[in-house]
């Protein structure tokens, strides 16, 4: 009796509950010294929760009853285990900036995913044309002999045109093919598939998948919420997110870096052609009076295509209120053009995008993100042009994120900056003189007089034609000297 009844007070942990409770509390125990990883002093398992837990972290057991019964009935926490983010890399976007990112992503040994909302091939709005930076990285990748192997027309050189009409032509390429001085122009929605046919050999690919939100953790983005295509939702995790999802970036909206001021923005239409008469191994760039400082292009493309277009400074555009379509239609009646089009066949509609230029500096880091390409605005001011920008972003993201996981850097605000001065180191200069050749494009006089001097003078094309190519600084263009030069020449 005695025995019975000094046991008595100690009967009510035979309850089921309270052995469950005792057992996972000893397993708690051993766990708390055999885990390494980063996790709650196990004093805390008896304290009221604290909120929120670390980032990354969660509750070991929180699944088991006893986890369920703990945070239920007494607040309890037991364990908490460092979690695993799913990839190093998420990449929001499968066009070029984003594919070549996923590209040298994989050469660094970096875990990556690509989601894009779209699923390949898909049109993609734009001139078509690929050069320059595009082929040194198409080269440094090994796939050139790709871009080969797909519909595309070689380009040798350039037609341009001032506002009075007169023309004149310089050619670019050299016959050394190892040269970047050519070009090619390849629809978008055959080289961005290019592209991305070749990232899905080296990494996760998700089509299809549009991105609806970032996932959060103590401030910084840790991953992206996409909708699956039964309209369910779902959260993955990533150490870094990469916005290279274009100008109406979902990445800069959700991180507050999206701007839109009608200064710094470029729009454009864009349709294709069959039939437009007098096309040859040139792009063609008409400088029209009403479109200055933008311009009329006729690109050629691969059998009797067309990829016709016209690009205005946005906030001209609004000042003016031309509308987009009506300026297209319009310039194809102009009597320099109005023959060449007379038998040609429009092919699908007249489409119209926007362009984010990089004549002003864009916030393109924070908290677990960087963005690439238009998503940060490296469009060229004066060109238009951006898809060797694009590419040239995302090999820079790829090697400086790689470098940062790899020393073991917190992927913050501060460190992923290195990120942003690699970019403007590489382009700063080139979008800088892009933009001021943008304003002296304002001035119809002087389009006329350098495309006068350069159809008399096959020395001041030559001139042009170095500009073009790079052997010669572009900074020239900008520079007093050089129209007075041209004025008395």
């Amino acid at each position: 009796m005695k025995g019975a009844a000094f046991a008595a007070p100690f009967l009510f942990l035979l309850q089921p509950k309270w052995f469950v409770f005792l057992h996972t509390l000893s397993r708690s125990c051993a766990s708390h010294h055999r885990v390494k990883r980063p996790c709650y002093p196990l004093a805390k398992c008896f304290q009221e929760p604290v909120e929120p837990l670390p980032s990354g972290f969660y509750i070991k057991g929180h699944r088991s009853e006893m986890g369920r019964w703990l945070k239920r009935e007494k607040g309890w926490r037991p364990v908490a285990e460092k979690r695993q983010a799913d990839y190093d890399l998420i990449i929001v976007g499968g066009g070029p900036a984003g594919s070549t990112a996923a590209l040298y992503a994989a050469r660094h040994g970096l875990k990556t995913l690509l989601v894009d909302k779209k699923r390949f091939p898909r049109d993609k709005v734009c001139g078509d044309g690929i050069s320059g930076k595009c082929i040194t990285i198409l080269r440094e990748l090994n796939l050139l002999d790709r871009l080969h192997r797909s519909p595309h027309r070689w380009i040798n050189g350039v037609l341009f045109s001032s506002p009075d009409g007169t023309q004149f032509r310089i050619r670019t390429a050299n016959p050394n093919p190892d040269d970047n001085d050519h070009g090619y122009v390849c629809r978008r929605e055959v080289f961005d598939a290019l592209l991305l046919d070749a990232a899905r050999q080296k990494v996760e690919v998700l089509e299809h998948a549009p991105v609806v939100d970032l996932v959060h953790s103590n401030g910084s983005v840790a991953g992206v919420k996409i909708k699956q295509a039964g309209g369910s939702e779902a959260e993955i995790t990533a150490r870094v997110v990469v916005g290279a999802d274009g100008f109406n970036s979902v990445v800069a909206r959700k991180t507050g870096a999206y701007q839109h001021d009608s200064r710094h923005w470029l729009v454009a239409t864009r349709a294709y052609y069959r039939g437009v008469q007098g096309l040859s191994d040139v792009i063609e760039l008409h400088y029209l009076r009403e479109s200055l400082p933008g311009y009329f292009w006729i690109f050629p493309a691969e059998g009797d295509l067309a990829n016709v277009g016209i690009i205005f400074l946005h906030r001209k555009m609004k000042k003016k209120g031309i509308r987009l379509k009506e300026a297209h239609l319009a310039a194809l009646q102009k009597p320099l053009f109005a023959e060449r089009f007379a038998g040609a066949e429009q092919l699908g509609p007249i489409a119209g995008w926007n362009l984010p230029v990089g004549s002003i500096r864009r916030q393109v880091h924070g908290e677990g993100w960087v963005l690439l390409g238009d998503a940060a605005g490296l469009i060229d001011p004066f060109t238009g042009g951006g898809i060797g920008n694009a590419m040239l972003s995302g090999k820079i993201a790829a090697q400086t994120l790689a470098e940062l996981l790899a020393e073991g850097q917190a992927p913050n605000r501060q460190n992923l900056g290195l990120y942003s001065k690699r970019v403007w180191a590489a382009l700063g200069g080139e979008l800088k003189l892009g933009y001021r050749l943008q304003r002296l494009a304002n001035f119809g006089p002087l389009i006329n007089l350098i495309v006068h001097k350069a159809a008399a003078h096959p020395d001041i094309a030559d001139w042009i034609a170095g500009m073009s190519k790079g052997t010669l600084p572009k900074s020239e263009l900008v520079s007093p000297l050089t129209y007075l030069r041209l004025l008395f020449t």
